[in-house]
Formats: C-alpha cells, sequence, structure tokens
C-alpha cells in the first residue's frame, strides 16, 4: 500500500530557481545555488535564512560544503570556480576551471580535490566504494566511468536513448552501484561492475533532471521537469508515493547519512520532506518542512 502524504504546511512563493542543494553533514541547513548567481543557506529547522551570498552575475549550477574546513565550493556559468568561508562570506579562492558553463562540481571525500566539469558534461559523482573512481553524465546519452589516474574514462555506460543529466552513486551491501537520469523521461539502475543496467524506472513525463538515493533506507528518488518528485522502493523497484508542490521544474535533489530527510530544489523555491516509517517498517506519510525563499 502506499504511504500517506502529509503535509504540515505549504509556503507557495516565487524565487528565484534553485539549481543545486546540499545538506550540511553536521548543521541543520539546506545550501542552495540560485540561478540570479546567490548562494543561500537556511536553517531548515529554524526555517530562517542563515547565510545569502553573492557569487557571480551568472547562474551558480553547483555548490557543495566542505564541512570539515567550513568552507563552500561553487561553480558557475562564468567559468569560474569558487571557495568561500561560509561563517564569514570571506572569499578563499577563485579561478578559471574552463571554457564553458561549469554544471557540476564534487569533492573527494579525503584528498584536497575538487572534481568538476564544463558544459555538455552535467554532472559528477565520486564512487563511495572507491574514491579514486568517479562517474560522469553526458548529454551524449552516455555515462563514463573514469579514474583519477587517467585522462581517458576506463569504460563507458550506454543504454538512454537522449541526454543524460544526472548520476548519483549507492551501495546494496559492499556492491556499488549507479543510478542516471536521462531526457529520455527515465532513470535506470546500474550494475556498473556488470557494465549492465539492472532497471528502467519509468513514469515521469518530462526530462529526469534530479536523481537522489538515500544512504541508508531503501529510497531511490527521482525528479523531473514535470514537476514531480517520484519516490521508489530501493529494493523492488516500486513506485511509492509522487510529490508535487505546484513549485514548477524539479532541478535538485539531496539526503544523507544520518537523517530522513529529503531536500528538493525546483524553480521556485526549496521543499524539505522528512520520511517516516511505522513501528512495522511500512511508511506511516511524509511530513514537509517547507523552507520559505527569503530574498537575498
Amino acid at each position: 500500500m502506499a504511504p500517506v502524504l502529509e503535509i504540515e504546511k505549504e509556503l507557495v512563493q516565487q524565487s528565484e530557481r534553485v539549481k543545486s542543494v546540499d545538506l550540511h553533514p553536521k548543521e541543520p541547513w539546506i545550501l542552495a545555488s540560485l540561478y540570479s548567481g546567490t548562494v543561500c543557506i537556511w536553517n531548515y529547522l529554524s526555517q530562517e535564512l542563515v547565510k545569502p551570498f553573492k557569487v557571480a552575475e551568472s547562474p551558480v549550477r553547483s555548490a557543495k560544503f566542505i564541512a570539515c574546513k567550513q568552507w563552500v565550493v561553487t561553480g558557475a556559468d562564468d567559468k569560474f570556480i569558487r571557495v568561500f568561508d561560509y561563517n564569514t562570506t570571506e572569499k578563499i579562492a577563485e579561478f578559471e576551471a574552463h571554457t564553458d558553463f561549469i554544471r557540476s562540481v564534487a569533492v573527494h571525500p579525503t584528498l584536497p580535490y575538487v572534481l568538476d566539469m564544463p558544459h555538455y558534461v552535467m554532472q559528477v559523482a565520486f564512487s563511495p566504494k572507491d574514491a579514486n573512481t568517479f562517474a560522469s553524465a553526458s548529454l551524449d546519452g552516455t555515462i563514463k566511468i573514469w579514474n583519477l589516474s587517467s585522462p581517458a574514462p576506463d569504460f563507458t555506460l550506454d543504454g538512454h536513448s537522449k541526454g543524460v543529466n544526472c548520476i548519483d552513486y549507492f551501495m546494496r551491501g559492499s556492491k556499488p552501484y549507479l543510478i542516471s537520469g536521462s531526457d529520455d523521461h527515465t532513470a535506470k539502475v546500474w550494475d556498473y561492475e556488470a557494465k549492465s543496467c539492472v532497471q528502467t524506472l519509468e513514469g515521469h513525463t518530462n526530462n529526469v533532471s534530479a536523481v537522489c538515493v538515500h544512504p541508508e533506507l531503501p529510497l531511490i528518488i527521482t525528479g523531473s521537469e514535470d514537476g514531480n518528485v517520484h519516490i521508489w522502493d530501493g529494493a523492488t523497484y516500486r513506485l511509492e508515493n509522487t510529490l508535487n508542490y505546484g513549485f514548477e521544474r524539479v532541478w535538485a535533489l539531496g539526503c544523507m547519512k544520518g537523517s530522513n530527510r529529503v531536500v528538493i530544489g525546483y524553480d521556485k523555491g526549496t521543499i524539505m520532506v522528512k520520511v517516516l516509517r511505522s513501528q512495522s517498517g511500512g511508511f506511516m506519510g511524509i511530513q514537509v518542512e517547507e523552507d520559505e525563499k527569503k530574498e537575498c
């Protein structure tokens, strides 16, 4: 039986388009990068704006916390990578990284590396099993697996009929998998060690723009330009719930270990949902904790 959707409150307020979201591992903070060139940090418990700071005059398509340094790293359409102290908003570093838009940045879990890719590579992600391995999603319809020691890809996963917008690694036991979302309106689950697609998730009616697999709960989350977020059972691949809050297109998703919260970035703002489970193990519902967009 599908979970019951509970809405504690709903704030339908226009805002700048949210291009990426990230969750701080210790503080109750959401990091959102905006199409306007601004980055904002919200406290999702108090629903207050913690820090806004202007990064660029062009869209900031990706921003990540580097919590151990108390930094934020950003990538923008002006081709620059910038690093900020999130306590003072002081700019720590700035350099031109590409000759085209920076669509995605990823932070190495242990080494002082920031991985970024230009325009036609839509997203990059490090493997949780081997931090020297990473994947890239491309508008040519492929996913490439790379190693930091080589400028050439180790191999290519090919199965989508249109461009691939987003990827996420996840583990099932000791075995690593990938999920990808595409302009062909599907998401695919890959056993990338076997170089094979094990499941295609269908149901969106527009481009799949964001994917996220919860690191602890058996949940796969997909977001689309159709405005819907689909929540799938990570074991059976059954569609468990569909969320639509009228915030138009979905551009970003985020979740993290140790929390049952999921953050969603839309054309019109940021929404956080809390996934609840009953004592029997089934879903009780989803509480909505929606962060109103403040002017910043």
